[in-house]
């Protein structure tokens, strides 16, 4: 298939403390969120300047493909289009189509299968090409890539990392824990993202040579009456305290491949808080961000979407996603389909 451009869709986040309002609105839209929670989570952003991390990282992120592209080719112009906040899809959209771009192919900062996470980029991006009219480029989405070798071998470097942060004579015995946004139980039903998850802890924990780590949960924002995925992070480390045992703790986010806000506060501040009360040694491992093994992956992803002679590359059994997702795939679950009519 031939393309003339990437597009890198992202979440987008608040750049400044005016932003931070206008931004949750947008997130939270048609959710059956409480309006105390939305502005719950507005704190969090105040409390590090309004600003969230996920731009800048993504403007690193096309550097190094920029970078990673010229090199090695395949030479294609990178715009980048968010869901929530500037640029936004639709902006950026209307920009394609003025360049004269006919097929695009989309990144995704999502390396898992759920609605939130895939699905609704792809409304996304039709709606957005649809505001855009007549002449708006085609744009396919590259596949997810929860396990891909580069994705995955660039995560366990990460922990490795992390894990070297432990002093050596208590480091095999430290608790890894991976951590992804929880999402409803009702959207888990309906998508692999769980399993997935599973998988991709199963892969790094083989590259690391480690004893296999913990997946729990973190940030979720729904209702206390909606069940949630589980356990939460913050309940995690007081079960690891009332155990006993080691008291070092290496926390992994790999179900973010950048950080965000979710990152900041809900690891960096809370969790990080709740271990220096409970006397639990805590490290954090960096997401994959730029890491040269994730920008080449994507430069591999989007080679075999050029090139069907291509390997598409996976690890463990799961095998890679289709390129075109079936037509059931991942759907809104039902209460938020209400919330959005």
């Amino acid at each position: 298939m031939n393309y003339d451009a990437i597009l890198v869709t992202s979440f987008g986040g608040p750049e400044r403390p005016a932003d931070v309002m206008p931004f949750l609105e947008n997130v939270l839209r048609g959710k059956n969120v409480p309006r105390e929670r939305m502005l719950e989570v507005a704190e969090h952003y105040y409390h590090f300047g309004g600003k969230s991390p996920i731009n800048d990282q993504n403007r690193q992120l096309i550097a190094a493909l920029e970078a990673e592209l010229a090199q090695h080719g395949p030479r294609l112009p990178i715009y980048w289009g968010n869901r929530n906040w500037y640029p936004m899809l639709t902006d950026t959209l209307r920009q394609m189509k003025a360049d004269g771009v006919r097929r695009g192919l989309a990144f995704v900062t999502s390396a898992y299968s759920s609605y939130s996470g895939c699905r609704q980029y792809r409304e996304d991006i039709a709606r957005a090409q649809q505001t855009a009219g007549e002449g708006a480029p085609i744009v396919d989405k590259i596949r997810a890539f929860h396990n891909h070798p580069g994705f995955v071998e660039a995560v366990a470097d990460r922990v490795q990392q992390a894990l070297a942060k432990v002093p050596e004579d208590r480091r095999e015995a430290a608790h890894l824990i991976y951590t992804a946004h929880s999402i409803p139980l009702a959207m888990a039903q309906g998508c692999d993202y769980e399993k997935q998850l599973k998988e991709t802890g199963r892969l790094v924990a083989e590259q690391l040579g480690h004893r296999e780590g913990r997946l729990v949960y973190q940030s979720r924002s729904g209702p206390a009456s909606q069940p949630w995925l589980e356990p939460d992070v913050l309940d995690c480390l007081r079960e690891i305290k009332a155990r006993g045992g080691s008291s070092d703790v290496v926390i992994a986010p790999i179900g973010f491949v950048s950080d965000h806000m979710e990152i900041l506060f809900d690891l960096d501040t809370q969790a990080r808080e709740l271990c220096a009360e409970l006397s639990l040694q805590m490290v954090r491992a960096e997401t994959a961000g730029t890491h040269p093994r994730f920008i080449t992956m994507i430069r591999e992803l989007i080679c075999e979407r050029i090139d069907d002679n291509h390997r598409r590359l996976a690890l463990g059994v799961l095998g890679p996603r289709p390129d075109i997702c079936p037509a059931d795939c991942c759907p809104m679950p039902r209460w938020q389909r209400a919330g959005a009519a």
